[in-house]
C-alpha cells in the first residue's frame, strides 16, 4: 500500500508541474492539486496506521512479559501512571 501512496504522489507531483509549466496535455484533464492531495493524504494515513500498529505490538508485548513476571513469582509491583510517561 505504501508503495502504491508513493507511485500516486510522484505522478500527482508530474501532474502539478505539467500544469504549471504547461508542456503537454499528459495531465490536463486531472486536477492535479486535488490528485496531489489525495495521495498525500494516503501517505500520511499509511504512515500514522505503521506506527499506531508497532505502539499497540509493543503494549502487548509488554503485557505478556508483566505476565510472565506475575507467574514466575517475582513481586510485580505496578508502575504508577506518572512513570509510565515517556518524554
Amino acid at each position: 500500500m505504501l508503495a502504491w501512496c508513493t507511485i500516486l504522489f510522484v505522478l500527482g507531483i508530474l501532474a502539478f508541474l505539467d500544469t504549471i509549466f504547461s508542456y503537454g496535455d499528459i495531465f490536463r484533464k486531472v486536477n492535479s492539486v486535488v490528485f496531489m492531495l489525495i495521495s498525500l493524504g494516503l501517505l500520511v494515513r499509511t504512515s500514522m496506521k505503521m506506527k499506531i500498529k508497532r505502539i499497540e505490538g509493543l503494549i502487548s508485548r509488554i503485557e505478556e512479559l508483566e505476565d510472565q513476571i506475575t507467574q514466575l513469582g517475582g513481586t510485580h509491583t505496578p508502575v504508577s501512571k506518572e512513570k509510565e510517561k515517556v518524554y
